[in-house]
């Protein structure tokens, strides 16, 4: 639906919390899962108090990527538009991207040689430092400047993640990006080869395969980050602006350059906290509280211990963004959102398809149902099981910013 006719201005302010990856399974013989483990009664009280439910992603049984589960939370139907990883993470590190481009996600990984062959021994290269990636982009990009008259462009993300793009002498036709990942998400096995679905794309398939060959043979001699894994192959999108479709001056605060991507292609403005941690990012909020209607606040940690299966370390950051959770509260938000973009259960080390735990507090909700934020508790609540990216519409209703449908 159009929203655009209905909207309404106030001085209301959104604040969407992205706890990453939030949903769990059980992980002890108790049946408890990460969220009833952790000690978090700020959270627990506030669920009490607010309209609690689950969201689905992007459909039933679909397993999303971070891409697909914050295109969703910002109200767009992820179905309808398909974001490159790449692009998010070239866009989130401040990388121009054009419509002559390709922007593509890489993860420096560690492998063994059987022959000639490598054989992937670890993904992520051991989460190297992120101070260890720079030097090693740094020797990648003293050798290599093109490819064929192809521009190549290298930027260090965090730990072991790089943004990559590919400038080509003239604009790409569409379908251009529809590349394959070259990591098979999963060890003991070689990196796959970039194969094009369509002749435009195998023009840039076959860069891509020259790149990773020449960057293996410069990095080859490294004790971690010996290879690197390419994600994500993306053109630029044609996307509605989220101010223009909801009619909120947006803020962005994260810290990990994926989800700065992510809102800056929608078009939200960059607030950039002084640290890394939880609170920096809430006193970031605190500083820009003055300037915008909506405000997306991103916490990554709890989505990497998932992948790591580190059931404590999840916990862990669940309890420390509860015990940060009153500073928010002490903004007296109009309307206060906290979910996840997607699942990510330690139990299974990655995304899920499972529903996420959903809490909305503002003056118009029953609540009163669900004694505890958890994924049992927030099943009994009064949003019952809904779309991600209805969450945005309830957002603006709960903020009496849409106006009555209808005579």
């Amino acid at each position: 639906m159009d929203l655009k006719p209905l909207l309404d201005k106030n001085d209301s302010k959104i604040l969407l919390v992205v706890l990453d990856g939030l949903g769990g399974l059980p992980v002890r013989e108790d049946g408890k899962t990460e969220l009833e483990l952790a000690n978090i009664p700020n959270l627990d009280a506030l669920a009490y108090q607010s309209a609690t439910g689950m969201h689905i992603p992007v459909d039933i049984g679909i397993t999303p990527g971070s891409g697909p589960g914050h295109l969703g939370l910002f109200g767009y139907d992820p179905t309808k538009f398909e974001i490159g990883r790449g692009i998010l993470e070239a866009l989130g590190l401040d990388m121009e991207v054009t419509d002559r481009d390709i922007a593509i996600r890489g993860n420096f990984a560690t492998v063994k040689y059987e022959g000639d062959t490598p054989i992937i021994v670890d993904r992520r290269a051991g989460r190297i430092p992120t101070e260890e990636n720079r030097r090693i982009v740094e020797k990648i990009t003293k050798e290599i400047k093109e490819i064929d008259g192809v521009k190549v462009f290298i930027k260090s993300g965090r730990e072991h993640r790089v943004a990559i793009v590919l400038r080509f002498p003239e604009a790409l036709p569409s379908g251009s990006d529809q590349i394959n990942d070259t990591d098979p998400q999963a060890t003991g096995v070689p990196p796959l080869k970039a194969e094009g679905k369509n002749p435009a794309a195998q023009k840039v398939a076959q860069i891509i395969n020259k790149l990773i060959e020449k960057i293996a043979e410069i990095i080859k001699d490294e004790p971690k980050a010996n290879y690197l894994l390419l994600r994500g192959v993306a053109q630029r999108p044609n996307i509605e602006p989220f101010g223009e479709k909801f009619g909120l001056k947006a803020a962005a605060i994260a810290v990990y350059p994926m989800y700065k991507g992510l809102a800056k292609l929608v078009g939200m403005e960059e607030v950039n906290p002084e640290g890394e941690t939880i609170a920096d990012e809430i006193e970031a909020l605190k500083k820009a509280w003055n300037d915008y209607d909506f405000f997306f606040l991103h916490v990554k940690k709890t989505d990497s211990y998932g992948e790591d299966g580190n059931v404590e370390g999840k916990i862990k950051v669940l309890e420390e963004f509860d015990k940060e959770l009153p500073k928010i509260l002490e903004l007296k938000p109009d309307v206060l959102i906290i979910t996840g973009d997607h699942s990510t259960p330690c139990l299974m080390k990655g995304h899920s398809w499972h529903p996420v735990p959903l809490l909305i507090h503002s003056k118009y909700v029953l609540g009163r149902i669900s004694q505890a934020f958890t994924e049992r508790e927030c099943l009994k609540g009064e949003l019952g099981i809904i779309p991600a990216h209805k969450i945005m519409q309830l957002a603006l209703a709960n903020a009496l910013r849409l106006k009555k449908f209808g005579a």
